[in-house]
This record gives structure tokens, sequence and C-alpha cells, in this order.
């Protein structure tokens, strides 16, 4: 196998992990809830508790590689998430399971992120479309067991088993990473902008706390929103602290790529939106419907078939209409996906679920497929690793406004209704509320040129093979 087949592959044991892990947390969240004698919507903070560590530590992911090596950086963070994992099956409150979830994170910042910049550092440009799709059809394996696994496990078990599922991969990682890795690092390394750290970091953790805390007062509202003014004010000091900087931590000057600038932005408003997914669907069968984790992770492992599925296409698809109308066409359909999700009912056959599933994971896959590989299209190769920190930071902020958004929505339709508890109706507008972030994104792909992108998709070559084919 080639290097652009083989590190791919390795990296995805890396994710296959990670969204294993996701996809059971989810499924298990009512009865993590209840074991811990807390209401199913302040587990949000378990979810974005994650996020805020990956928040915080990302942006210094691409110096770790560059000063101690990408595969040393790489195998130390799979042993953090593995011991993060083994806190959250030992956690007995809610507190404890969000510093676990925390510590978890920790690992996962570096985990990611330095997983792909080896890949885009080993593959050029020319098949880095066809390396994501390498590295993602593994990694898309563990959403698609990770829901029927986990609802059975909670369902005949125990929930804290789920996070044994981690041990084996993690190892798997470790030892695949330091056969086929080279220990990647940059020879001329700028100085770590610790200022910059502190101030990105704690203003992404402080501002997504208080996003995550509003609502039902899973804390003091006077501390909610004395969090999101915090973030709000440390996030505006570093926007003017980096801009004295040559090497500031979070390179905002590469939003001046155009393609790698859609890619951040309609990327994140895509993402806010499909990102309140794995926290809204099964909370509305499990607690709207009545099913058992086993029922509903046996409907919601649909979405990710369908994601693996389009993966097998994708670059055909790239090739033959390009980026720019792949992606205004997929931000309206895969939006309409999401909304959709809201019309379902206790009484909506379990075939018609799994297909609307099924075919809203395709759209919403292809749709991930174009933003991360044409966000790289315009960049040089010594600006990989700060453009891999500033899209890693994006997407994981933008998945966790998502879960706010999604958990604000939920929340807010039984407010509107009079009721403290949740029902099945109040899912449809949570699920309108969240699709209408995500066609937003259609906005900033519309801005791109219409060969944006492709030296990537190959769309120039096979337009132009026609011409070049004439006498």
């Amino acid at each position: 196998m080639r290097t652009s087949q083989i590190v791919p592959l390795v990296v995805a044991t890396a994710l296959f992990m990670e969204n294993t892990d996701s996809t059971v947390i989810a499924t298990a969240l009512p009865a993590i809830a209840q074991s811990l004698n807390e209401d199913p919507i302040a587990l949000k903070l378990a979810l974005t508790a994650y996020l805020v560590s990956l928040a915080i530590f990302i942006p210094i992911s691409g110096w770790m590689a560059d000063r101690f090596g990408a595969r040393t950086v790489f195998r130390v963070a799979l042993g953090v998430f593995m011991a993060g994992s083994l806190a959250c099956a030992a956690s007995n409150s809610l507190a404890g399971f969000v510093a676990a979830r925390f510590f978890q994170g920790l690992g996962g910042a570096m985990m990611v992120p330095v997983g792909r910049l080896v890949i885009l550092r080993s593959v050029p440009k020319s098949e880095i479309v066809s390396a994501l799709a390498y590295l993602t059809i593994p990694a898309l394996i563990g959403p698609i067991f990770g829901p029927p696994l986990g609802g059975f496990i909670t369902t005949y078990f125990d929930w804290r088993w789920i996070f044994f599922i981690n041990i084996p991969i993690g190892i798997a990682g470790i030892v695949l990473s330091t056969l086929y890795f080279e220990n990647i690092r940059e020879s001329e390394r700028p100085p770590l902008d610790v200022l910059g750290f502190l101030l990105s970091g704690l203003g992404l953790a402080t501002l997504m706390l208080g996003l995550a805390s509003t609502g039902r007062p899973l804390l003091p509202e006077g501390v909610s929103w004395g969090c999101l003014a915090a973030g709000a004010i440390l996030l505006g000091l570093y926007f003017r602290h980096s801009r004295g900087l040559a090497n500031p931590v979070i390179r905002l000057d590469l939003l001046r790529y155009p393609t790698f600038r859609a890619a951040v932005t309609g990327g994140s408003l895509f993402r806010i939106g499909t990102g309140a997914i794995p926290f809204l669907l099964p909370l509305m069968l499990q607690i709207g419907f009545g099913l058992d984790p086993l029922r509903s992770g046996l409907i919601t492992f649909a979405a990710a078939a369908g994601a693996l599925l389009i993966k097998l296409v994708g670059p055909r698809i790239l090739r033959a209409y390009g980026f720019r109308r792949v992606m205004l066409v997929n931000a309206l359909v895969a939006s309409a996906f999401l909304a959709v999700n809201g019309l379902f009912t206790a009484e909506t056959p379990h075939a018609i679920i799994i297909c609307v599933l099924l075919i809203g994971g395709c759209v919403r896959s292809l749709q991930f497929t174009c933003v991360n590989a044409i966000a790289y299209a315009e960049l040089e190769t010594r600006e990989m690793s700060a453009a891999t920190s500033l899209a890693s930071v994006a997407q994981q902020l933008s998945l966790s406004l998502g879960v706010s958004f999604g958990a604000l929505a939920l929340e807010g339709a039984a407010a509107f209704h009079g009721r403290t508890e949740i029902v099945a109706q109040d899912f449809a507008p949570a699920f309108l509320a969240v699709a209408l972030i995500s066609v937003m994104s259609f906005f900033s792909f519309r801005r791109l040129n219409s060969e944006a992108g492709a030296e990537v998709s190959g769309h120039r070559l096979v337009a132009a093979a026609p011409r070049n084919a004439m006498p």
C-alpha cells in the first residue's frame, strides 16, 4: 500500500476511537443521567466539556507536534484519551463525569489534529481527497457500530462498560503509529505564544461554558452571563494581541485564502446545525418515544451508515461537479433532512426513520468531505500546522454550539408551552431551529469561485478533457 493509504488508516484508529466514544455516550445519555440522578438536559455539560477541552488545547497541537514530533505527541495523546475513558467509567457524579470528559478532551485535542497534520505533510495535494476518504471510512465504522453496541451494553449491562471499548482501540493505535509514522517535526519552529494561548483558551472555554449553562439553571444565572462576558472580552483581547505577532497561537490571517475562509465560516455554520443531532436524536427516541437504548441505537446508526456509503463515491462526485456546486446543493438538501427529523412521531414506522437518517447521513458526509478537503487547497506546506489548528478549533467550537443551541431550543419549546419536562412535541421546533442555522452556510459557499479547489477535486482536469480531445 502507498503512503497515502497507510497513514490515513493509522490515523483512523484515533478517529474510530473518538467517534465510537461520542456515539455510545449519546446513546447512553438518558441512562447516565438516571444513574447520576440528573436531568438528561444537564448532561449537555458532559458533551460540551469535552469540546471545551478541545478548544483550549487544539491551538497548541501543531506547536507540540513541531516541538516533540508528530508520532510522539500522537502516541501520548492516545494514552491520555484512554486514561480519561477509565475516569469516565469510574465517575459517580455529574461533576466527576464532566471533569473526566474534560481530561479525555486533552487527549483528543492532540490526537486527531496531529494525525491529520501527518496526513497533510505526507500526502501530495493531488491525493488529499482520496487520502481523506481512506481516513474517514474506518473512522465512520465506529459511529455505525457505536449506537447499537452502546445501546446493547446500556440496556443489558451497565453504561460504565461502554468506556472500556476505547482501551484495545487505543493500544492498536499506539502500536500502528510506532510502526508506520515518521516523527515529523519542523526544524525551524517559532516560539509558543503563551499569552495568546491563555487568552484564546480561557476565552473559548468560558464562552462555551456560559452558552452550555444557559437555559435551565445548571449554574447561577449571574455566573452564566459572567462567563459569556468574560469569554467575549478575552477573545477580543486575543484578537488585538494576535494582530501584532508574526506567529500567534491561532493564525487568523489564514482566513485571507478564499477557500480556507469558506471552509471555516461555512463549515462552522453547517456543523452548528448538524452538531445538535447526536444530542437531540437519542433524547427524542428514548425520552420522547419511549424506546430503550438498544432500539434507539439500532435506529440512529443509519446516519453513520449513510455517511460511510457516500465516501465510496464522494471523490467521483467532486471530480464531476466541483466543490462549489456540490457544497451549495448539499447545504440546502442536508439542512432540509435535518428539519425533517422533527416531523417524526412515536407512530412513524422505524423503516421510514432509518431511510431518512440514511439519506441525511449521505449528504452531510459529502459536505464534510468537501469542507475538509477544500480548506487546504490554497495553503503552503509551512502553513498546514497553523491551518489545521484553526480549522479544528472552529470545528469543535461549532459542534459545541450545536449541542448548546439544540438544548436551548428544546428547553425553549417546553417553556413556551408551560412545561418543565421535555415531551416529544418539543423536538420539532428544536430541529427546525438548528436546521435554519445550518442552511446559512449556503451563503458562505456561494462566494467561492466556480473553479475553487479544482487542483484538489480534479474537476478542472475532467472539464478540460473533452476540449483536449478535439482535433
